[in-house]
Order: structure tokens, then C-alpha cells, then sequence
């Protein structure tokens, strides 16, 4: 019983260390997303995302990097512009975009995973939009997107236009930036709190032994190749069981860094995101069911062959992380940056 006390301790100690950790860099991130979906209307998008080509790709996938990085809020703003007119080749873009590509997410691998992963989740994103598109252009299913835009065209939406020139200098406009930053936090606090939480428990609840053994870390009579193919494979499913968002899937992918889980691994862990259960169900409700499996089919094999082209330039070049972050390096309480910038984000917040 002392012993479950104690490990159950350390488990919340270790949570909210995470929280401690990365708390500055919520409000930061989602103070600049706030801005972005302020002063930038939605409905003048949809005229840059109606077709396939390389230019509205590429203006999707600014577009998703700019918004909110809440894995709910991307599905339902890629709703909002299939409905509106963009391609969905386009939407999935900003789809992929706006959970991988947002600089929220980017502050929190680097504070937890180093610059290495925070280049190949920058670099990857547009690997993993790349393929998918191309992926979705040779297998287009038209008759289902047809049915589909029927089907959101019978739901009533009002469209969103205004002057960002004026809006920007207006109290009214600075007043819904704080209207947005609080809505991103209302949508993604419950995920944030149990990949935190999960990932606190995890760390110190589960075995080295079981992360070597899923993912076959220490089986040296294995090829290499083999490996980390696994790696890729598996860690789609492992990101679903967990049933955590992008925001909150960072930290338990700091424990798989600890465990040595392999490059691969980790980058296919951190992109499936989106595959989780809920969000496909969601994904499912706005598309029908046949989309929805489309969808996280397209998204498994995009990731699969991400990680793996990852994994290989990285290798290549020489530059695959060769000892990870632990993770009581980076929950530790202490005097440092983390501190001053935690107390000077809230104060700005409050």
C-alpha cells in the first residue's frame, strides 16, 4: 500500500511538472492563434482552397499552421471550409497543417524533445501533406465527397466576412482575441489535462521493459530495417489507444524518447494525432462513416511513410537524437526560464 502511495506521489509529481514545464507556452500559443483567427476571416479562405494544385495545397497548409492547434477545432474549421466551397484535398491539408504546423506545438517539442524533433515535426508536416494529397488525388472518391457536401450543405452556417484593417485597431477586434484565446482553452483544456496526467502516470507506472518489448528495442537478432518499420507501424495504434490530442500527446511522447523508442516511432506517435477514436467518430458525424475510415486510412500510410522517410534523411545526415531527454529533466521545479516565463505569461494573461 506505502508503495502505491508513493508511486501514485510521484506520478502527480511528475503530471505536473509537464504542466509546469509547457504552461508558458500554452498561453503564448494560443495568444498568437487568438490573433490569427481574430483578423483573419475564414470565408475569404475557401476562395484560395478551391482545387488540387500546388498553390492551393500550399496555402491550405498556411492556413492550417496559423490556426488553432485543438485537434477538435481543426476538424470542425475543415468542415467549415469543405462546406464552403474548398477542395478536399485542401481541407485535409489544413486539417494536417493545423495539428502538426502550429507554433504552439512547435514550442512544446523543442522544450521536450530538443531542436531535432522540433525540425522533423516541421519538415515531416509538409512531407506528411504532400503524400497525403498526392495520395487522395490517385484514390479520390468522388461519389462520397459528392454525398458529402450534400449533406453539410442542408446545415445551416453563417458566413464570415469583415475588414481585418479595421477590426485590428479596434477594442472590439483585441476583445475577441481574448474571446478566442479563451475558447481554444474551453476546447482543449480536457485533453491537455489527460495526456498530461496519462503521461505522468505512464512515466513512472510503466516498465522499460514493456515500451522495449512493444516496440522491439532491445530484439538485436532483428534487422535494423525491420525495426524500425515496426516502430512505424505500431505507434499509430499506440497514439490511438491513448486517446490523447496533439497538445497532449507531447509529453508521452517524451516517456517513448526515454524508453528507446526508435526515431520513427516517436514522429509516427506524435503525427496520429487524429486518429484517435473520438476524433475519427467526429470526423464520421460530419462526413459519414465511409469518409471518416477514408480519411484515417489516408492518414496511416502518410504517417507510416513520413516516419520512415524521417528516420532515413535523419540518419543520412547524422543527426537522429543519440540520448533522449529524460523526463525528470523535464519536470524538475526549479529558478529558471520556465519560471520567470510562466509568472510573466500569467500575469499578461490576467
Amino acid at each position: 500500500m506505502n508503495e502505491f502511495i508513493q508511486l501514485y506521489g510521484e506520478s502527480t509529481k511528475t503530471a505536473l511538472g509537464f504542466f509546469w514545464k509547457s504552461g508558458w507556452a500554452f498561453i503564448l500559443g494560443y495568444f498568437v492563434s487568438g490573433m490569427i483567427q481574430a483578423f483573419v476571416p475564414k470565408g475569404k479562405m475557401t476562395k484560395y482552397m478551391g482545387d488540387a494544385d500546388f498553390k492551393s495545397i500550399s496555402l491550405s497548409t498556411l492556413f492550417g499552421s496559423a490556426s488553432s492547434s485543438c485537434s477538435f477545432a481543426a476538424l470542425a474549421a475543415a468542415r467549415s471550409l469543405v462546406k464552403k466551397g474548398a477542395h478536399f484535398v485542401a481541407a485535409v491539408s489544413f486539417m494536417f497543417a493545423s495539428t502538426n504546423l502550429v507554433i504552439e506545438l512547435g514550442i512544446l517539442i523543442m522544450i521536450f524533445l530538443g531542436w531535432q524533433f522540433l525540425a522533423a515535426e516541421i519538415i515531416g508536416g509538409l512531407i506528411l501533406i504532400a503524400i497525403s494529397s498526392v495520395l487522395i488525388k490517385l484514390t479520390y472518391p468522388k461519389k462520397w465527397i459528392k454525398q458529402t457536401r450534400e449533406k453539410l450543405e442542408k446545415d445551416d452556417g453563417e458566413e464570415e466576412d469583415f475588414n481585418w484593417k479595421e477590426r485590428i485597431t479596434s477594442k472590439k477586434g483585441w476583445h475577441l482575441v481574448g474571446q478566442k484565446f479563451v475558447n481554444d482553452w474551453k476546447m482543449a483544456w480536457e485533453d491537455i489535462l489527460i495526456g498530461f496526467t496519462i503521461a505522468g502516470f505512464v512515466a513512472v507506472m510503466v516498465p522499460a521493459d514493456f515500451w522495449s518489448a512493444l516496440f522491439l528495442a532491445d530484439a538485436t537478432n532483428i534487422p535494423s530495417w525491420l525495426v524500425t518499420l515496426e516502430n512505424a507501424v505500431i505507434a499509430p495504434f499506440v497514439a490511438g489507444a491513448t486517446f490523447i490530442g496533439s497538445m497532449g500527446n507531447i509529453p508521452l511522447a517524451t516517456v517513448l524518447n526515454e524508453n528507446g523508442v526508435m526515431f520513427a516511432g516517436i514522429m509516427g506517435f506524435i503525427y496520429s494525432d487524429l486518429m484517435v477514436p473520438p476524433l475519427v467518430h467526429i470526423n464520421a458525424k460530419y462526413y459519414g462513416w465511409k469518409v471518416a475510415l477514408y480519411i484515417a486510412g489516408i492518414m496511416f500510410v502518410s504517417i507510416v511513410a513520413t516516419a520512415l522517410i524521417l528516420n532515413s534523411a535523419f540518419s543520412f545526415f547524422g543527426i537522429i537524437p543519440e540520448s533522449a531527454k529524460v523526463v525528470q529533466e523535464v519536470t524538475q521545479f526549479k529558478i529558471d526560464y520556465t519560471f520567470w516565463m510562466n509568472i510573466a505569461f500569467t500575469m499578461v494573461t490576467g
